[in-house]
């Protein structure tokens, strides 16, 4: 986790509900350098004598620094390319997000100005623990996987349709990428591939599947990027969203000011956001 206010987060490692170990003497950040050194691992000993230290109402920031890159998949879920009408890829479908758009998991969203459309995703997100490039097979994939986390992908359906171009314009919006609590190593999760995943806005149930109906898993995911990019320590993937987003809705369901976002995914967490107006 990292915690503390925007900008001035410390690293410290969960270890329930109540408590933390703070790690900032041993790494300054969760960031590229940590996560190229194997960072992690290194924190074992620490976690298992360090003091324990109570939560105290902090702030709550990603669980990582602001990476390299933010890739996404689109239309990863059979059910969700269903609802949209679009034919179930053959291939993972790449686009970027913006690095500034990450926040902490219960921090504002905050509608860009012109929107109209602004819509929510809960994903999976997958975090790259070391560089990586031209893997031979998906399972070689899981040795470079640092760990998974809670990510919103927020997006603008009026920018990422209707204006041309790349999907990015609809995806990059300040606050766009709420991600964490926590970061989960591999070790920590039974199954990846089968994972509950949920999302209400204002109370109301609006999202609820699995990461067993993916198309393309994470390890999958993981080698085919490899293909085409070197990934960097700490670089996030989103892997795509199950059905029951606002687009997909009949008739279509829309973000405005004073919503309440909440979601999550077994073993990860949860977060909560407020939708705020644009500046």
């Amino acid at each position: 986790m990292r915690i503390g206010a925007p900008g001035a987060e410390k690293p410290v490692v969960r270890v329930d509900d109540d408590h933390y170990v703070d790690v900032s003497d041993l790494t300054p950040d969760f960031d590229e350098r940590f996560f190229g050194a194997g960072g992690p691992a290194l924190l074992a000993e620490r976690v298992a004598t360090g003091p324990r230290q109570a939560f105290a109402g902090e702030r709550i920031g990603a669980p990582i620094a602001r990476p390299h890159q933010i890739l996404c998949i689109g239309l990863n879920y059979s059910d969700h390319a269903a609802e949209t009408g679009q034919a179930v890829p053959a291939e993972p479908i790449l686009f970027t997000k913006s690095p500034n758009t990450l926040v902490g998991p219960d921090d504002d969203v905050r509608i860009p100005r012109g929107a109209t459309k602004t819509d929510w995703e809960v994903e999976l997100g997958i975090v790259i623990g070391r560089r990586t490039s031209y893997l031979d097979s998906p399972e070689e994939a899981a040795a470079a996987i640092a760990g998974y986390c809670v990510v919103n992908d927020v997006s603008e359906r009026a920018f990422q349709m209707e204006r041309g171009g790349q999907w990015s314009k609809g995806k990059s919006a300040e606050t766009f990428n709420p991600a964490g609590p926590w970061l989960v190593t591999p070790d920590e999760i039974a199954d990846v591939r089968n994972l509950g995943i949920w999302l209400d806005v204002n109370g109301e149930r609006r999202q609820t599947g699995s990461t067993k109906t993916m198309i393309f898993d994470p390890y999958v995911i993981v080698h085919h990027l490899s293909q085409f990019m070197v990934l960097e320590p700490g670089d996030l993937i989103n892997t795509g969203t199950p059905p029951g987003v606002g687009m997909g809705h009949d008739p279509q369901i829309w973000l405005r000011p004073g919503d309440v976002i909440e979601l999550g995914i077994d073993g990860l967490g949860r977060q909560r956001q407020r939708v705020v107006e644009p500046r």
